[in-house]
């Protein structure tokens, strides 16, 4: 008997991923979304579908255009996106991650409806907010010549990561996997997007729509992330400006994080559900977001019938 409770407190007292068990053997493309919408557009495309419950999320596993997928979403925001990623990454056999999401516009030669693949993900609100004295504003530290600019009190100072392979540094931005990338500008230029989302009864009033164009895939540049829902004209042009930032949103940055500290291999591609501060009347994301979810897993679905595996 008290070996037997000698070998339970052991147990209870191993990291959670040393408990985990796997659910399923498989290597598996993790396609992950954010919340509903996004999730829908993709979940109908599953084969062979089986649902695993973790934690009260649900992870689909099955196939997705002849590739061994698992679907799932992350949650909205920093924490429920980080946490997640690890989960799935714990639990299944994962060879690489592949998001699908909608965003915020900050280029402004992007329009709603367009699809933006990432090079790297930066998290704008890893930052000081600093004092202001009678020189300026002045925060603990500096920073270094990585830094981007600073927006009034918030002065960005990246995230210190490490993984098996590098010592702990700091890191404004992620890039995604090489490999992944170089896909992309291959797969994407073949694809064409929806300019209309036809009536579903999943759709927010209004939905019913078609763009003034057919929207545009493009490969590059920087993504940004924070657990702020951004929808201001003025921060918008500085995060086109002092991070060369193209498009937001409240996730990628942290998956971004997490599959960089356990060496996965990951790629985001994001549609414009709205312009993040930019739109003529009001943020358009409650009209918008099911034609972005669709462009999205229109773009997503042709990257895994491409990948090898």
């Amino acid at each position: 008997m008290i070996r037997r409770i000698a070998l339970a407190l052991a147990v209870l007292l191993l990291p959670a991923a040393a408990q985990a068990q796997k659910l399923d053997d498989t290597p598996r493309t993790v396609v992950m979304t954010a919340f509903r919408p996004e999730w829908d557009a993709l979940v109908g495309t599953v084969q062979e579908a089986k649902e695993h419950k973790i934690n009260g999320g649900t992870f689909m596993t099955g196939t997705m255009e002849g590739k061994p997928v698992v679907l799932m979403q992350s949650g909205v925001s920093v924490v429920n996106a980080a946490m997640n990623t690890q989960l799935v990454l714990d639990r299944f056999n994962v060879k690489r991650i592949v998001f699908s999401g909608i965003a915020g516009g900050v280029d402004p030669k992007l329009s709603i409806g367009d699809v933006i693949v990432a090079e790297d993900w930066g998290q704008y609100l890893e930052a000081s907010f600093a004092r202001k004295t009678k020189t300026g504003w002045t925060p603990p530290d500096q920073g270094s010549a990585e830094s981007p600019a600073n927006w009034f009190f918030i002065f960005p100072r990246g995230t210190v990561m490490a993984n098996a392979a590098t010592s702990p540094k700091r890191i404004y931005r992620v890039p995604v996997d090489a490999a992944l990338l170089d896909l992309a500008r291959k797969v994407v230029p073949s694809i064409t997007l929806e300019r209309c989302v036809p009536p579903s009864e999943k759709m927010l009033a209004g939905s019913e729509l078609c763009l003034p164009r057919v929207p545009k895939i493009e490969v590059g540049g920087t993504g940004v992330t924070a657990g702020i829902y951004a929808d201001n004209a003025e921060f918008r042009i500085y995060l086109h400006k002092a991070w060369k930032a193209r498009v937001l949103d409240m996730e990628s940055a942290a998956v971004m994080q997490v599959a960089y500290s356990n060496t996965v291999p990951a790629i985001v591609f994001r549609s414009l559900s709205d312009l993040a501060g930019g739109d003529k009347h009001k943020n358009m994301e409650d009209t918008f977001e099911h034609l972005a979810s669709v462009n999205s897993a229109h773009v997503v679905r042709a990257y895994l019938a491409a990948l090898p595996d």
